[in-house]
């Protein structure tokens, strides 16, 4: 493991899956292609908290920074198709959208992304994450506007408040 990966791991270790810890610190730090690779690396690592905080690390950088996950576009296909973890996978949705997907790729994605999204029993927070990424992808390629409106359709009728309340918020945004 590099120096850089060991100081990353040192920041994101500890306490409970409820914490953050000190994630934010490395949002700050993250200023090249080079840094955020070794980061990336950290959403493998055998512990569950240190993943999610590097996944939570990774998806404020890429608001900003959106091309560092260009060369990782594999590992991430990775991790959406094969994630069980529920911290991991409610960054994922949301990296899902940030991410230039061959149209086979973007297949895939998007079935991930509606799997999660239909899944009642998966988290609320997946869930909200992949309706919100499932948006913002059908919003640029309008030909997953009939699929992504068929979702929203399925999930309105579930009446889940946090579902209903982002759904409304989308709906907000058309207009």
């Amino acid at each position: 493991m590099s120096t850089f990966a060991l100081d990353y791991v040192a920041l994101l270790q500890g306490g409970d899956l409820r914490s953050i810890g000190k994630a934010n610190a490395l949002v700050d730090e993250i200023n090249s292609q080079e840094k955020f690779d070794t980061l990336i690396e950290l959403l493998f690592h055998n512990d569950r908290k240190i993943a999610m905080r590097a996944a939570d690390a990774i998806e404020k950088i890429t608001l900003s920074h959106p091309a560092f996950l260009v060369p990782h576009k594999k590992k991430i296909m990775q991790l959406v198709s094969n994630a069980s973890h529920i911290e991991l996978k409610w960054h994922l949705a949301q990296l899902a959208s940030r991410i230039d997907w061959t149209k086979s790729e973007l297949t895939k994605v998007v079935n991930a992304l509606v799997t999660w999204c239909l899944d009642k029993t998966e988290s609320k927070i997946v869930r909200v994450n992949a309706l919100q990424s499932l948006h913002d992808i059908a919003s640029t390629h309008p030909f997953l506007q009939t699929e992504f409106q068929r979702v929203a359709t399925q999930l309105q009728k579930e009446n889940i408040p946090s579902l209903n309340a982002r759904l409304r918020k989308l709906e907000k945004k058309k207009r």
